[in-house]
């Protein structure tokens, strides 16, 4: 008859014997038993050890992350009290302006390629577009009609408006008649994602010429 291995015996260390009257044999002399086991004991003490460390670790990383997230949104509070305080100026053609952070660069002059960042909200607070979403600034000429009025306006300057500079961030609101007026804009079916007659809201990034 030919030897068998069953898993029984594999899982305990041992080979079973083809000859039921003989003795088991064991994979480990039995003089080495008492060594294996201490040696088990030790990896699994050290491995017990590692484990609490690790667990440490982790408590401790978990506890600069939330410290770093409360930082980070303490700033952001901050940041939003400060622009919460940015009041608005308004000029002599309804344009209200209110300049977050004064650029140091150049200021654009009338038909300049120039590059722009935005978020457009309409009164209520609802963004209707974004060129941060899109990952792109919005690039014109500024000064000839490529945008609406209030846009020209709010970064070249005039009328009592001061012209942005390249690196600046302004807040812009735009009556009606500086912006898409009575036709509004995006409408579609008797819904307008700008409805007639909107005043709006921007913040304007400008970042500097083309």
């Amino acid at each position: 008859m030919s030897s068998s291995i069953s898993l029984s015996t594999i899982l305990l260390g041992i080979f079973s014997s083809p000859n039921p009257n003989q003795h088991s044999t064991p994979i480990v002399p039995s003089h080495q038993h008492q060594y294996t086991n201490e040696k088990n004991i030790s990896l699994v003490q050290e491995k017990r050890k590692k484990k609490a460390f690790s667990r440490r670790e982790a408590i401790g990383f978990g506890f600069s992350l939330a410290l770093l997230d409360a930082l980070a949104q303490s700033n952001s509070t901050a940041i939003a009290a400060e622009e919460a305080q940015c009041a608005l100026t308004i000029s002599p053609s309804g344009l209200a302006f209110c300049d977050r952070v004064v650029g140091t660069g150049a200021e654009a002059t009338k038909g300049q390629l120039i590059k722009a960042h935005y978020v457009g909200m309409l009164e209520n607070g609802k963004v209707f577009d974004s060129s941060y979403s899109r990952g792109k600034p919005l690039t014109f000429r500024v000064g000839v009609g490529e945008v609406i009025k209030g846009w020209d306006q709010g970064i070249l300057g005039g009328e009592g408006v001061p012209p942005m500079l390249a690196g600046g961030k302004r807040t812009l609101k735009l009556p009606p008649q500086l912006g898409y007026g009575m036709r509004g804009a995006g409408c579609k079916g008797g819904s307008c994602i700008i409805p007639p007659d909107s005043v709006l809201l921007f913040d304007v990034e400008f970042i500097g010429k083309a």
